[in-house]
């Protein structure tokens, strides 16, 4: 059975974890967690309130990482995910984090992310040049990465689907659903 990483850590975003990591399961793929240390991590729930000029945060699920990012050997996986939040702020100063996303576009592998995500990107240097979505906020972020921010529900640019945050659901899986069908399929 193929298996199908994602990166997160504490203040991911419930959402952008378990929605990912049901639909994989439900397509047939193996999925695991990787965070900075093997342990219970701590999710969040980011909900749009009337009046907030930004989105408000509270405690989400808690879920058991699989393994370490250092424990990970990125060819054992067919695609990456990774979920937004407010961890990829912290995550993208994981040197073994970086490896790991480099390792996907090196090896054109596919890799989905959404909403604060593309932070990670940046960090590893695999950015420049492409076309993302990310949460709006992080229009300047992605743009100063050489790369061309696209406000819609699902971007795809060769091995990566992108967009910008849980609402959007729907359309980016089914992007990176139609991608991993085609290049790693589960049967």
């Amino acid at each position: 059975m193929p298996k199908v990483l994602i990166l997160a850590g504490d203040a991911a975003e419930s959402l952008e974890v378990m929605y990912p990591y049901q639909r994989l399961l439900e397509e047939g793929y193996e999925v695991h967690l990787a965070a900075p240390s093997k342990k219970k991590l701590q999710f969040v729930v980011h909900d749009f309130v009337d009046g907030f000029d930004t989105y408000t945060e509270k405690p989400g699920y808690t879920w058991q990482a699989d393994l370490a990012f250092s424990e990970v050997k990125p060819a054992d996986y067919v695609a990456l995910v990774i979920p937004g939040g407010r961890a990829p702020e912290y995550l993208r100063n994981n040197a073994d984090c970086q490896r790991i996303v480099r390792h996907f576009f090196e090896q054109n592998r596919p890799v989905a992310h959404i909403c604060h995500g593309p932070l990670l990107l940046t960090a590893a240097g695999v950015l420049k040049g492409r076309k993302s979505a990310a949460y709006p906020a992080l229009k300047l972020d992605v743009q100063g990465a050489g790369a061309e921010f696209i406000d819609s529900a699902a971007v795809l640019d060769g091995n990566m689907v992108s967009t910008r945050a849980w609402p959007d659901h729907p359309a980016w899986m089914r992007e990176f659903m139609k991608l991993l069908r085609a290049k790693a399929p589960a049967a």
